[in-house]
C-alpha cells in the first residue's frame, strides 16, 4: 500500500490536502466541548420621549426604570444609554443558565410596576421589552421594480405591513429593520394661537 503512494506522489499530495481541508472544516464548524459557543441571555428595554434630550431622559425615564429593574432574579449587570433623539435603551444581561423567557417576563413585570411614574408622553409611546437573541437567523431583502421607489418608502412599507406580521410568527424572538429611514416632520408652534385655543404642546404631538 505504501509503495502505491511512493510511486504516485501527486495522489499523496492530493489526499494530504483533502485531509487538511477536512480537518480545518471540522475545527471551525464542529462544537468543542471545552469551549462551547455560549452567550448569556439579554433583555432590552426601549423607551421613547419625543422632544427630550439625554439629560431629561436619564432623570425622568432611565433612573426610575433602573431602580425598578435592579435586583431582578438572575441579573448579572445592566447598561443604559440615552441620546438627544428622545430614545433611551437599557440592556439587562443575565447569568448563564437563566431561562430567557422567564427573565423577559420578570423584566416586564418590573417595568409595569413603575410605568405610572414615567412622563405621560413616554407612557403614550410605550415602553418596549424585547429579548435579545445571540444569533441572527435570517435576513429578508425587500425591493421594488418601480424605479421611483426610494429607501424611505420601502422602510415605511416594511415597518407598517411586514414587521408586525413577522413579530407574530411563532418562535420569532425579535425582528427589526436594518437602516433607519423613517419619515420625520418638524413643526413650528405659535404660542399665542395655542394659548387662544387652549392647546398644549403635548396635545399637538
Amino acid at each position: 500500500m505504501f509503495n502505491k503512494f511512493i510511486k504516485r506522489p501527486v495522489l499523496s499530495i492530493v489526499i494530504s490536502l483533502i485531509i487538511v481541508f477536512l480537518g480545518f472544516l471540522a475545527m471551525t464548524h464542529l462544537p468543542v466541548t471545552q469551549f462551547p459557543s455560549i452567550s448569556p441571555p439579554k433583555v432590552n428595554i426601549t423607551a421613547e420621549y419625543p422632544g427630550a434630550n439625554g439629560e431629561l431622559l436619564i432623570k425622568s425615564v432611565v433612573i426610575p426604570l433602573e431602580r425598578a429593574i435592579n435586583g431582578v432574579p438572575g441579573m448579572k449587570y445592566m447598561a443604559s444609554d440615552a441620546g438627544n433623539d428622545g430614545e433611551a435603551t437599557i440592556q439587562v444581561v443575565f447569568n448563564l443558565g437563566t431561562d430567557p423567557n422567564q427573565a423577559s417576563i420578570n423584566i416586564q413585570n418590573r417595568v409595569a410596576s413603575v410605568v405610572n411614574k414615567l412622563p405621560p408622553l413616554v407612557v403614550r409611546e410605550g415602553v418596549k421589552v424585547t429579548r435579545e437573541e445571540s444569533n441572527m437567523l435570517m435576513y429578508i431583502n425587500l425591493y421594488s421594480k418601480d424605479p421611483h421607489t426610494d429607501q424611505k418608502f420601502l422602510f415605511n412599507f416594511a415597518d407598517i405591513n411586514v414587521l408586525s406580521d413577522l413579530k407574530r410568527v411563532d418562535g420569532v424572538g425579535f425582528a427589526d429593520i436594518l437602516g433607519n429611514r423613517e419619515y420625520a416632520m418638524r413643526i413650528w408652534l405659535k404660542p399665542d394661537r395655542m394659548l387662544a385655543y387652549k392647546i398644549s404642546a403635548d396635545e399637538v404631538m
